[in-house]
Formats: C-alpha cells, sequence, structure tokens
C-alpha cells in the first residue's frame, strides 16, 4: 500500500503542474485567481491562501493542502497498522516472545512511515522543480509534506500507546489531523495573509506558511522537525511503560443487556460514535460549501477554464448549480470512505476472533453480518443526506433540489460498499481492496476534471453516471442499474460468508 499511496499522491501534483500552466497560460489570468482569493474566505478555508501568482505559487496553493492531508492520512494508517493492530490481534505478542524489543514495533512503524514520507518528498521535489524553473521552491514542498507526515506519524505513535482498539487510535489521530485542519481554515478563512492566531495553532497552519515558491521560511521545517522529535519521544516513553496489548487509557466495561442483546444492537454500539461524528462533520461542511456557492460566480471570473472545470464535475446548468452539484457530488465520494470501514469492521472482528465466540451462540452468520450492513448502508445514506441538508442550509436557496442532488447519490455510495462485502465474502484476506475503490472514485472526482482526463477515465467512477442536481434532469436509470448491482453485490458477500471458515488469525 506504500507505493500506491506515494505514487497516487506524488503523480497528483506532479500531473497538475501541467493542467495548471495551461488553465492560467498568463500572468494576468494568475494573477486573477490570486487577487480573487483575497475576498474569498471560503475558499481559502479549503485550499489555503496563495502566497505568489507564479505557476509554482499555484501548484503550491492548488494541491499543497491537499497533499499535505493526505500524507498525514497515509501516515496515521502505517503507524497504528504496524504498531496497536498487530497488538489487538495477537500478532504483536507472538514476536515479543523472541529477543525484540518492546519499543521494535513502534520503531519500525516510524521507519515504514519515514521511507513513505521520503519517497513522497523526492517524488514532488523532482517532478516540481523543472516545470516551475525553481528548485527551492520545489524542495520546499517536497520537504513540507514530508514533514507533516511525520509530525502525524509521531502522532499516530502516541495515540497507538493510549488506547487498545487499533480503531480508536486511528480514530483519535484523525481527530487530531480533523482539528488541525479546522484551524488552520478558520485561521486562514479570517485572514488572507494566513496570519491569523488560529493558523499558527495548527501545524497544517504552520506548514502553510513555509510558502514554497513564495519567498521560502525554511526556519519553520525546523519547527515541525522540532515537533516530530518531541512527538517521537513520547511515544518512545509512552511505549516502554507498559505490557503488550495493554494501554493507558482502560477499555470501559459494560453488560450486555437491553440492545446489546440483538447482533444488530452490538453492532450499533460498536459504531455510533463513528457514525455520529461522521454525520455531524458532513452537515457543518455542508453548510460551510453551501456558504460558497454564491461566491462561486467571483471566483471564476472571466476564466473560461475554471468555468469548464466546474461543469465537468457539476453539470452545465448555470454556474451557482455546477458549483453547488459539485460541492455534493465531492461529500458522496467522501462518504464511501465510511461505508467501506463500517463494512470492513466485520473483517476486523473476525480476524481478532470476537466474532468467534458470538457465532458460537444462537446467532446465524448472515444476522450477524447484516447487523453490520444495517449500519453500514443506512449510517452511509444519512451522512449523504445530512450533507445535503448542510448545503441546502448554507446556500440558503433551491433547498429541495439540493437535497435531491444529494439523495441521487447513495446507489453510488452504496456499490463502493457492495464491493467491500463482496470482496470480504468472498477475499477476505483482499478485502482492503475496497479502500483503493474507494479512493480511486475519490481521486478521479476531486482531481480528473482539473488535469482534464478524458471521458472514459471520469466514468470508471459510478458517481459519473448520475444526473449532477441540482441543474440536471432526474433520470431513473442509472440509480436503478448502480442500486441493483450493489444488493447484487451485497448478496454475493453474504452467500460467500455463509459457505466459507471463519479466519481464527
Amino acid at each position: 500500500m506504500v507505493p500506491a499511496w506515494v505514487l497516487t499522491l506524488g503523480l497528483v501534483v506532479v500531473g497538475g503542474v501541467g493542467s495548471l500552466e495551461n488553465l492560467y497560460d498568463t500572468p494576468e489570468k494568475r494573477a486573477d485567481i490570486v487577487d480573487s482569493l483575497l475576498t474569498n474566505g471560503s475558499l481559502r478555508a479549503i485550499t489555503g491562501p496563495a502566497f505568489d501568482d507564479t505557476l509554482g505559487g499555484l501548484v503550491a496553493w492548488r494541491f499543497g493542502m491537499f497533499t499535505l492531508t493526505m500524507a498525514a492520512l497515509m501516515s496515521v494508517l502505517i503507524v497504528v497498522r504496524h504498531t496497536r493492530e498487530e497488538e489487538e490481534t495477537g500478532r504483536q505478542e507472538m514476536l515479543s516472545s523472541m529477543a525484540v524489543g518492546r519499543r521494535a514495533s513502534l520503531t519500525a512503524a516510524l521507519l515504514t512511515a519515514l521511507v513513505a514520507n521520503t519517497g513522497l518528498a523526492l517524488l514532488i521535489t523532482l517532478g516540481t522543480a523543472g516545470p516551475t524553473g525553481s528548485t527551492s521552491g520545489a524542495l520546499a514542498l517536497g520537504l513540507t509534506v514530508g514533514a507533516v507526515g511525520m509530525l502525524f506519524a509521531g502522532a499516530a505513535g502516541i495515540t497507538a500507546q493510549l488506547t487498545e482498539s487499533a480503531r480508536l487510535a486511528r480514530g483519535m489521530a484523525g481527530g487530531a489531523l480533523g482539528l488541525a485542519f479546522a484551524l488552520r481554515s478558520a485561521g486562514d478563512s479570517a485572514e488572507a495573509d494566513g496570519n491569523s492566531v488560529l493558523t499558527w495553532l495548527s501545524p497544517l497552519g504552520w506548514a502553510s506558511q513555509v510558502r514554497p515558491f513564495a519567498g521560502e521560511r525554511w526556519w519553520l521545517l525546523l519547527l515541525l522537525a522540532a515537533a516530530v522529535v518531541v512527538q517521537g519521544l513520547v511515544a518512545y516513553a509512552l511505549a516502554g511503560r507498559r505490557d503488550v496489548g495493554m494501554s493507558f487509557l482502560a477499555t470501559r466495561p459494560g453488560p450486555a443487556v437491553g440492545r446489546l442483546t440483538t447482533a444488530t444492537g452490538l453492532a450499533w454500539r460498536l459504531q455510533r460514535g463513528t457514525f455520529l461524528a461522521w454525520t455531524a462533520a458532513f452537515l457543518v461542511i455542508g453548510i460551510v460549501f453551501g456558504g460558497m456557492a454564491s461566491g462561486a460566480s467571483d471566483l471564476v471570473g472571466d476564466n473560461e477554464n475554471t468555468r469548464q472545470i466546474f461543469e465537468r464535475l457539476g453539470g452545465q446548468t448555470g454556474l451557482t448549480n455546477a458549483f453547488l452539484a459539485s460541492m455534493i457530488g465531492m461529500l458522496g465520494m467522501v462518504a464511501a470512505v465510511y461505508v467501506v470501514s463500517a463494512v470492513l469492521r466485520l473483517h476486523g472482528e473476525e480476524t481478532s476472533q470476537r466474532a468467534e465466540p458470538i457465532l458460537a451462540n444462537a446467532v446465524s452468520r448472515s444476522g450477524w453480518a447484516v447487523g453490520h450492513l444495517l449500519i453500514a448502508f443506512g449510517g452511509g445514506a444519512v451522512i449523504v443526506v445530512a450533507g445535503g441538508l448542510g448545503v441546502g442550509i448554507g446556500h440558503g436557496e433551491s433547498f429541495g433540489s439540493v437535497l435531491g442532488g444529494a439523495l441521487v447519490l447513495i446507489p453510488a455510495v452504496w456499490l463502493v460498499g457492495g464491493v467491500a462485502v463482496a470482496l470480504y465474502g468472498l477475499l477476505p484476506r483482499f478485502a482492503a481492496v475496497a479502500w483503493a475503490l474507494a479512493g480511486l472514485c475519490l481521486a478521479i472526482g476531486w482531481i480528473g476534471p482539473a488535469l482534464d482526463l478524458p471521458d472514459a477515465v471520469l466514468d470508471l467512477s459510478p458517481y459519473a453516471h448520475l444526473p449532477k442536481m441540482p441543474g440536471a434532469e432526474m433520470s431513473w436509470p442509472p440509480v436503478l442499474v448502480l442500486t441493483a448491482l450493489a444488493v447484487a453485490l451485497v448478496g454475493t458477500g453474504l452467500v460467500a460468508l455463509r459457505r466459507r471458515d471463519i479466519e481464527t488469525t
């Protein structure tokens, strides 16, 4: 998975250089987009400020915050996978019975994250230095991405010591990333130059203030490096003060009464925190996106290329409708990540041997699985609706059509979840491939139109076949076809689950 992460993120940045060069092919166009950010706080909240109107400055603005966030997420997944998840499955205890130090797994995880972030930094540096004509700017951008990745690798190393659950460790580290993004967004939205106090409270804000291609502030890289070292020392200190499998935050026991007496009740108890957090986040983000719609015309201005990008994202029925449809579409693609995560909770319960004692009682495999799938697919629909409600509230107009644009995305979300169920039932050891599909859909939808990818590539995503509402006319055939495919995939996965052995390792 490390090469997949590194190559995908690196090539997005490198490929985006040529796209931005064609999109803003004159100094006047580049100056216009930078000037528009001075008055568009909502856009700065998502992408961060632009500090220079050169090609390199636009690359750092357009792809910098996206790559920083994804590098941090990559690092969190790597570290938790090779620390707490190894302990949760019992594999680390077996390794620790040999001549292996108690900090060895943490060291290996951090080294793996270091290799991944170094590779990503090199790819970005080498790929952007030539086209932008600035070696120092490209180096600053690459080092910043790598440093932020290692910063959150250290954060994941700490959360892996605090909790007994890999899922909770990822959630805590992801929550820290979300808080950093929220602080940076609020600060950049308030101040066009990024000098808000809130910006400086976030490590993502420090990263944006390095200002690649715009008079680099190299000393901020030392601040990021110091934070990496401090977090690493804290993680090592915690790792040396606990036994394998234990944690500093004890799991709270509870009696299996009331709703926990059924498989569905247990699934809800296990997944309700994640579901509620996703729902609240989609509602808030939807409100922000909806509020941005009124400024879409000012952002685009007379730039026909930018207008075409929004039309490819959201349809050709007016710029505001296209912008709303594109934002709703982004939320729908991210919702697939939740559904895949909720579906693969089944695999986690199975490999950790928690499913076996449940299935040893009067609980069928189908009944156990359906409990989790109800939370996954029903929850996915709810959070998409929450996002649509937020966009409608933030926009303040066309509430019904905006909500309809969210509802029409649910079959595509379910289709991605259906692939996860089929893989889990048929090939459980390869169930994680469903993450690749969710990531592919997100990459195609987010980056594809900006890179002017051919329609044949864009059509690989199920979202591309649904009507882009508001604005477009409702079309039922693709909705029904995608729903039928999702049902067929779920059915295939459940049948396969009933016929195969339950994994015990």
